[in-house]
């Protein structure tokens, strides 16, 4: 697995489905979740480089995203969401791509990360308490988690 950043320029291409020799998408992606932050980016003239969406790639092949909703905050907070087409999961593609995220993340000077899921999204629940999540909170329809990265990943 590995993650690739999503340039404007590419995540235009990627709403518009104009894959080239060597970007190699699979057929499901993106999926629907994706194309709002896509095209958010695509009409982002000057992201950041680090804090920004990246394709998860598992043998070169694009099955899904993890993005950051921008670079840390006032406490050096970054928030982060992920995603895989439906083939690809149930395999540790996305413990393995959030694990990345946050090193990324913390060696850019992120100090704690944050995510949140559908309380009815077990995969997902289970994908961020393995990457070593805490639960914050529990609402009706989310459950909220966060992790201190000064101390490893």
């Amino acid at each position: 697995m590995t993650l690739q950043p999503i340039t404007p320029d590419l995540a235009r291409r990627i709403i518009a489905r104009e894959e080239r020799d060597g970007d190699r998408w699979h057929a499901e992606y993106p999926f629907d979740d994706e194309l709002v932050p896509l095209r958010m980016l695509a009409q982002n003239h000057a992201p950041d480089p680090v804090f920004t969406l990246y394709m998860i790639r598992e043998k070169g092949l694009a099955i899904g995203g993890l993005g950051f909703f921008g670079p840390p905050d006032e406490t050096d907070t970054v928030e982060f969401g992920y995603g895989l087409i439906a083939a690809a999961r149930g395999r540790g593609l996305a413990s393995d791509a959030v694990v990345e995220g946050l090193r990324i993340a913390a060696s850019h000077g992120a100090r704690r990360a944050i995510a949140d899921t559908e309380v009815v999204n077990g995969a997902s629940i289970r994908v961020l308490q393995k990457a070593g999540f805490a639960e914050t909170e529990r609402t009706f329809q989310k459950v909220h988690f966060a992790k201190d990265l000064q101390h490893g990943l």
